[in-house]
């Protein structure tokens, strides 16, 4: 049995989580003093400690530094009434699994001491161990990038396999963060000049006026601050590659001498008068379409037939779901490496979740939820619960539904319920059992584009028109569950953070839920 241990010096606290712990199958042990705690755990030790923070003889956060020096892998979670940030960063800091804030609702601190409980023996053992730093990151991930369980990428892979040998120009497409840049290493690192330099440059990252003696450097005296001869990207990738990244952004004076560069091989310093010959093979990349911008008259025409020799599309993350599962393994080791700390692991419910992203940033957005899951989630395992709100609130899908991409499936109480709910039931026939059945909208009427204050005013003469009774019940009863769906869903079904961002007490977020039914948001 799970054994718990609370301290608090407030005896309601104790009584309230002791028979909610008992009702949930747990063995309780509650303690009014800290130094008593200190004293038991000399003979025994339990599963999860739970402690307020502000006690008489000892403060909350000197037991956790204590317990931690004893015990360093049991999880204490840290509770208290009051929320300074001082003090929620310290316990933070000084180990505590996670920071449960007075007044709680009872079934949340449940599952968080269940939670606790999963950590505690899935780390059984391991409080000491130190994360295993990968030796070489950048080799796991190239190996990683070789091994895409992806048809788009095993393209490219063939392709990359064909023309790296060559010293033809390469036109990289796809959207940001889909990692064109690699595509371009790979390339290049493939190819017969694989030994010879690697130079990038961002076209769009560099002032307009200083573009240009980056790729052609300058000479001495050729411009104020010139003090000494500079050799520009070109010169630096001879007999190598030059990438040429976000080219679209290219100004069009500048397009004129690289359409020169590439078709004899040679250019002039600024301030120059002998010309400069180079040996590079060109890779561009952009995310813009170039044939709307030929068509506009922002991108030559022939410089883009230049670059079009072989063009290589990368697919947005959402093309190739399947790949998410071991991208997100080898960033959540990055950034486990970055922290110091051991790496996290994606449940399995997690990961469906994470699959079913459309993740318009890209491989870019997954690198940076993987360190804010590293950052953020208390726990080893990384449940749905731990999923970065942006990512949660952006589901939206009906109980039940299969999806047929990657074919993910989502069940009843996956994520998104919430407002698939509130969706179904705002589209049902009747609000509640005293309803008297379906109702109509009234003929030809169109209110898309309304607000929702005049189609209400139509919603009350439908229903009066249908002789309805108890229109105010059956109306406030619809707008409740909307709202509270809707906000719990936004705050990932914390009904604390629900009730504050409502201006209601949590107490009534839960009796509401209750008298709607939905008890198990």
């Amino acid at each position: 049995m799970k054994t718990i241990w609370i301290v608090d010096d407030d005896q309601a606290i104790r009584w309230v989580l002791d028979k909610a712990l008992q009702r949930a199958g747990m063995a309780p042990t509650c303690f009014e003093r800290a130094r008593d705690v200190l004293d038991a755990l000399q003979t025994e030790r339990p599963d999860v400690l739970v402690t307020d923070i502000r006690m008489p003889d000892m403060s909350g956060i000197d037991l956790l530094k204590a317990i931690k020096q004893r015990a360093e892998d049991l999880p204490v979670i840290v509770m208290t009434a009051y929320t300074d940030l001082d003090s929620t960063v310290t316990a933070f800091h000084e180990g505590a699994f996670d920071y449960l804030v007075k007044p709680f609702d009872v079934n949340e601190a449940v599952a968080l001491i269940e939670r606790a409980y999963e950590h505690g023996r899935e780390n059984a053992g391991h409080g000491t161990e130190q994360a295993v730093l990968a030796p070489n990151l950048a080799a796991d991930y190239d190996k990683m990038m070789t091994q895409s369980s992806s048809r788009q990428m095993q393209e490219i892979f063939r392709a990359i396999g064909r023309l790296a040998p060559s010293k033809v120009t390469v036109l990289i497409t796809g959207e940001s963060g889909t990692g064109k840049e690699l595509i371009a290493r790979a390339v290049h690192k493939h190819g017969t000049r694989a030994g010879k330099p690697f130079v990038a440059l961002n076209a769009a990252a560099i002032p307009r006026d200083l573009l240009e003696a980056e790729l052609f450097g300058h000479e001495r005296g050729s411009f104020t601050g010139a003090s000494a001869q500079r050799r520009g990207r070109f010169e630096e990738a001879n007999g190598g590659t030059l990438f040429l990244d976000e080219i679209g952004d290219m100004p069009l004076e500048l397009q004129t001498r690289l359409l020169r560069v590439l078709a004899e091989g040679n250019f002039y310093r600024i301030g120059g008068s002998q010309p400069v010959s180079v040996d590079v093979r060109i890779i561009a990349a952009t995310h813009q379409p170039l044939e709307v911008r030929v068509e506009q008259g922002t991108f030559r025409e022939d410089l883009f037939h230049r670059l079009n020799v072989i063009r290589l599309r990368v697919p947005p993350l959402r093309e190739r779901r399947e790949d998410i599962g071991q991208l997100a393994t080898h960033f959540l080791k990055v950034a486990a490496s970055s922290l110091g700390v051991a790496p996290k692991q994606l449940s399995p419910e997690a990961l469906a979740i994470v699959q079913q992203f459309d993740f318009p940033g890209n491989v870019r957005q997954l690198e940076n939820f993987c360190h804010w899951l590293t950052v953020m989630s208390p726990a080893q395992r990384i449940d749905k619960n731990d999923l970065p709100p942006e990512l949660m609130a952006s589901l939206s899908f009906s109980p039940g539904t299969e999806r047929t991409t990657e074919g993910v499936a989502p069940t009843a109480g996956s994520v998104g319920d919430a407002s698939a709910t509130a969706a179904h039931w705002s589209s049902a026939a009747t609000p509640t059992a005293a309803s008297q059945g379906p109702y109509t909208p009234l003929a030809g009427s169109d209110n898309s584009q309304q607000n929702w204050l005049d189609k209400l005013e139509l919603e009350v003469q439908q229903r009066l028109q249908s002789d309805e009774q108890d229109i105010m019940a059956h109306l406030t009863q619809e707008f409740e569950r909307i709202v509270l769906t809707t906000t719990l869903e936004n705050c990932r079904g914390r009904r604390i953070d629900a009730a504050a961002r409502l201006g209601i007490g949590r107490n009534t977020v839960t009796r509401k839920l209750k008298e709607l039914g939905i008890e198990h948001l």
